[in-house]
């Protein structure tokens, strides 16, 4: 029994992944496709994805929304969970990066049930409100530029059903959260986890998954 969540060794990482991690193989082959590449940290852990898949088909999912793409992975997850008849709204400014994604999602036979949108994404989610699909998504996923978090939970709440989730990563910092400010992402990360946990417009839990995985639940 523990009270503490443990710290992982390379070893116990290894023991989670070998007895734990189902993967497609398009999502094995996107991982090592982005092994060499220069931002290849940005890519959510497997398990993580393993994790948010699970949670999309415990809620029963149809719609969701991405935002932050890079080569795809998270998005792959997710829409592999999805039912034959989901979508998944993905959101990136990146031609280069998501061109690799688009690769793997049609390996995976999964490129029909994602509408890539190459723009800001704010615009994009505020161009969905103004379309007046408000309350019409279950699921999102916040992986985007740290500055921007606040602007897309606020629109994600919006578009998020009562009881939709929406998941923010990277909202540990590597640590670096509990520090002063070395940079405005986290600035902007602490000024959002402090906001998070005062919101009664949601249910909370942060988790030391990866580099820390916040779930909000849309009351």
């Amino acid at each position: 029994m523990s009270n503490r969540t443990l710290n992982l060794t390379d070893t116990l990482y290894d023991y989670v992944l070998s007895h734990s991690l189902r993967e497609h193989p398009a999502q094995s082959a996107l991982r090592d496709a982005t092994r060499g590449h220069e931002h290849a940290s940005m890519q959510i852990s497997p398990e993580q994805g393993q994790f948010m898949a699970l949670l999309v088909k415990l809620m029963g999912a149809h719609n969701a929304i991405e935002v932050g793409v890079f080569t795809g992975y998270s998005a792959l997850s997710v829409a592999l969970a999805l039912p034959p008849a989901g979508r998944l709204l993905a959101c990136d400014i990146s031609e280069e990066y998501t061109d690799v994604a688009r690769r793997y999602w049609q390996q995976a036979g999964v490129a029909d049930k994602i509408d890539l949108r190459i723009a800001p994404a704010l615009d994009t989610l505020q161009g969905r409100l103004k379309d007046g699909e408000a309350g019409l998504y279950d699921f999102a996923f916040i992986d985007a530029d740290k500055t921007g978090y606040d602007a897309y939970y606020e629109c994600c709440l919006q578009l998020l059903r009562r009881g939709g989730l929406i998941l923010l990563d990277n909202t540990l910092r590597s640590g670096r959260v509990t520090e002063r400010a070395d940079n405005d992402d986290t600035a902007a990360i602490q000024t959002l986890n402090i906001k998070l946990h005062f919101d009664e417009r949601v249910d909370l839990s942060l988790l030391p998954l990866s580099d820390g995985l916040t779930l909000a639940r849309k009351r």
